[in-house]
């Protein structure tokens, strides 16, 4: 198959799988906190990323571990503590909306940090991208006075954490195989992780007894098998296949399918809200778009 058609197929299957990762964030939350929904997350992944790309890791050279261990903790530990802190108190509809902001920090942080350049039109997308920011932030507080629209502050810092993880990959991983790239990343964040979650009162009878506790162990192991292992391995695909910029923007089609989840679920979504959707998505086109 060719690239130019594979990497397409990527991108949908990669906007399936992340789009639904909201929706199970928000149903683990019912029966774990978020502090042992990220650790659990990421534990479960490393063990399924380990079971098949152990062989891998001896063929990451000694200079690379730095990027690939930098890449672990930037695209993958800390954000799937700071996602479920979000939804804590925003729906996941709009997390999933403001995680659009991913391709436009990578853009800015690939000209800031890595010096690669960039459009007139590309930062007016980025402008026009923080506009429909600030639009759904402001709009969704007041839609939903219940909810600390703070706390989407948490999604803006993992989505800056991604564009720098989509960046370092491109420029400094090129040549070492994705599942290596995951599997590598994982055996060093596992640790932690594994400490987080015996930290966490997780080994205890009340944790175990809660009535929702089941259900949430179910959803956090879709999350981190589909929406976290298998995600990590084909989105590191994608950005070698692509570019950083590109394969970033799976963040076009992930809204729809979070937004669909999210009413199905009876999460409110206004008209302002959606005209901010479009304002953001069109800044991430914007930003996207280069000169034939």
């Amino acid at each position: 198959m060719k690239i130019s058609n594979k990497k397409w197929i990527y991108l949908l299957l990669l906007s399936l799988i992340w789009g639904s990762s909201f929706i199970l964030i928000k149903k683990s939350l019912l029966g774990l906190s978020p502090f042992q929904l990220g650790a659990l997350r990421t534990i479960i992944s490393g063990v399924v990323l380990l079971c098949f790309g152990y062989g891998r890791l001896k063929t990451i050279e000694r200079k690379s571990w730095k990027w690939v261990v930098l890449s672990g903790f930037l695209g993958s530990f800390i954000p799937a503590f700071l996602f479920a802190i979000a939804e804590t108190e925003i729906d996941s509809a709009i997390t999933s909306i403001l995680n659009s902001l991913v391709p436009l920090n990578t853009l800015l942080l690939g000209f800031a940090i890595f010096k690669i350049a960039s459009t007139k039109r590309q930062i007016l997308g980025v402008i026009i991208g923080f506009v429909g920011t600030s639009m759904l932030i402001f709009k969704g507080a007041e839609l939903n006075p219940d909810q600390n629209y703070l706390y989407a502050g948490f999604v803006i810092i993992s989505t800056i954490m991604y564009g720098l993880n989509a960046n370092i990959i491109k420029n400094y991983l090129q040549e070492v195989k994705p599942l290596a790239i995951a599997a590598g990343s994982y055996v060093v964040i596992i640790i932690p992780a594994i400490l987080i979650l015996i930290g966490s009162d997780f080994f205890t009878s009340e944790t175990f007894a809660a009535p929702n506790f089941k259900m949430a162990m179910l959803y956090v192991s879709l999350l981190s098998i589909f929406g976290t292992a298998l995600a990590k391995v084909v989105f590191n695909s994608l950005i070698q296949m692509a570019t950083p910029v590109f394969a970033s923007s799976v963040t076009y089609l992930m809204p729809v399918v979070a937004l669909a989840w999210g009413l199905l679920d009876g999460e409110t979504f206004g008209f302002m809200q959606l005209l901010a959707s479009a304002v953001i998505l069109l800044g991430v086109f914007l930003a996207n778009k280069r000169k034939a």
